[in-house]
């Protein structure tokens, strides 16, 4: 990996291309980030970059970060998020890292949490179908069986059962970069992002595997 940054969800809208073209894209305000931190391998045992976002008042940041704020001669920054860059030895601390760092045409994975939906029932959650809807039924939005009786004597792991719904780390993967505003710290990427608006999301550039 030698690209990725930390974005801010701003939220959906629709641009068209020249050709009339309509395409659904997330608006995202990627960085600027700071590095805080160069890893080497020499000092760590690996090659890394810590990088900060956000603004934070610094009466909210505790003694420990400050100093490591300090050393890194920036001002104090809300979320750090480390990547390991294959060229992580090219960066200084306090360097920017763009939106310019990707350019249209890109391919990225997209990191978030997903939008919590509260706890829900087994029909919500996992599209379980109902059971009958006459009076008599009894059995309308149950979850069914849960397993068997005295063998094994208890319920596998994984079974479709009520419970917390979203609120989870998700990545999308393969989306396209449509535009990048550099004036405005602005990435336009192709499709739906993980998260609810002013959520933080991990941009990090697709790595093609090998056949």
């Amino acid at each position: 990996m030698k690209k990725a940054i930390l974005a801010k969800k701003v939220g959906m809208t629709q641009i068209f291309s020249e050709n009339g073209v309509l395409t659904p894209v997330t608006v995202l305000e990627a960085g600027p980030c700071v590095v805080t931190q160069v890893k080497t391998v020499e000092n760590d045992g690996y090659e890394a970059i810590q990088v900060g976002f956000g603004e934070i008042r610094e009466n909210l940041v505790s003694k420990p970060k400050k100093g490591h704020f300090a050393k890194a001669g920036v001002s104090s920054k809300r979320f750090l998020k480390e990547f390991k860059f294959e060229n992580a030895s090219e960066y200084s601390l306090g360097q920017e890292i763009k939106a310019d760092i990707f350019a249209a045409g890109d391919k990225i994975d997209a990191t978030g949490i997903s939008k919590g939906k509260g706890f829900q029932g087994a029909i919500k959650r996992h599209g379980l179908s109902r059971g009958p809807m006459k009076h008599g039924s009894k059995y309308h939005r149950h979850a069914g069986s849960n397993g068997a009786a005295t063998s094994p004597g208890r319920v596998f792991k994984g079974k479709h059962m009520p419970g917390q719904t979203g609120n989870v780390k998700v990545t999308v993967q393969n989306l396209e970069v449509v535009r990048v505003d550099l004036d405005n710290n602005v990435i336009l990427v192709k499709g739906a992002v993980p998260g609810p608006k002013k959520a933080v999301v991990v941009l990090k550039e697709t790595v093609k595997k090998a056949n």
